[in-house]
């Protein structure tokens, strides 16, 4: 019932001695997140100590993967430093790595991009809320938590939730816990206009999930990720799509929010976008509050049934 993680993926925590960082790997262990390894040069051989969890901590990536066997690094080291991060993960051979910094410079990504050509590795982010599979413990733990998003909100279910924004990935989530209806997984891409991960791979993977049979997809201004993400939805998914644009109200030329939430081309404007997805079908929710009923009435147009 998921995509990407599940509650045996094993993760390691880049900058865990942080005070963000470490913050978010205590919220991540409470919610069941198998940290097993965290990565701060200079303090390899100390521990992470949290409750009855004592997470060694390695100089290197590539140690941390060599003694504990992490498969996925979550990224919170300072932004000029941030790129090696992504790339010593790179060449560690990770299969996921989830860059929530925010600030990286876009040539920095631009640099990454080209080097994670041809590698394994899958890059989600930057300036972005994480991902979380939700698990069936109270307030939905024992799933997988990588990134900032509050875990307490989630529910195990049937939906997947694809967003540029962290705040209204949250909102997205929430609206539909409160109507009981669960997530199969939540993606927050990231604003940057850089970035690892579009709503279309999402999508893609969304769409053949058979445990997931709905799905929110939230965009904003800037770019055309979600246009092209909507015209693939109209000639290849196969299940009930609600979308939701931020920006409607903004200037073109002026950056709003994100680094990539700027109107640049006749596609970028949230008019543009939501006119797109309503000619590829997907249901348009008209304000933030109206997501989860958004994606109820896809629903109910084509009787699938979300929980």
């Amino acid at each position: 019932m998921s995509i990407i993680v599940t509650e045996k993926t094993k993760v390691l925590v880049q900058g865990i001695t942080g005070e963000f960082g470490g913050r978010h790997t205590k919220l991540s262990l409470d919610y069941g997140t198998a940290i097993v390894a965290g990565v701060t040069p200079g303090k390899g051989g100390q521990f992470f100590e949290h409750g009855a969890h004592r997470v060694p901590i390695f100089n290197t990536v590539a140690d941390a993967v060599a003694a504990t066997g992490a498969t996925t690094s979550a990224v919170f080291v300072p932004p000029p430093f941030a790129a090696d991060a992504i790339l010593e993960g790179v060449d560690a051979g990770l299969d996921l790595c989830v860059a929530i910094t925010e600030g990286i410079p876009i040539r920095d990504m631009i640099e990454v991009k080209r080097a994670m050509l041809g590698r394994k590795t899958r890059l989600i982010g930057p300036n972005c809320p994480g991902i979380v599979t939700p698990g069936t413990g109270q307030d939905s733990s024992g799933g997988c938590r990588i990134g900032i998003a509050p875990g307490y909100i989630h529910k195990q279910g049937h939906v997947g939730v694809v967003s540029r924004s962290g705040t209204l990935t949250y909102e997205a989530v929430w609206q539909l816990t409160v109507k009981g209806i669960g997530q199969s997984t939540c993606v927050g891409i990231g604003g940057d206009p850089v970035n690892g991960t579009s709503h279309l791979d999402v999508i893609r993977m969304f769409n053949d999930d058979p445990e997931t049979w709905g799905i929110i997809m939230i965009g904003e201004i800037g770019g055309n990720a979600e246009v092209e993400a909507a015209r693939w939805v109209k000639a290849h998914c196969t299940k009930p799509v609600a979308g939701f644009i931020a920006g409607a109200t903004a200037p073109a030329g002026r950056r709003m929010g994100h680094a990539g939430a700027v109107v640049g081309g006749a596609e970028d404007t949230a008019a543009a976008k939501i006119a797109i997805f309503r000619e590829c079908g997907v249901e348009v929710a008209a304000t933030p509050s109206d997501m989860a009923d958004a994606l109820l009435r896809a629903a109910a147009k084509t009787g699938t049934k979300l929980a």
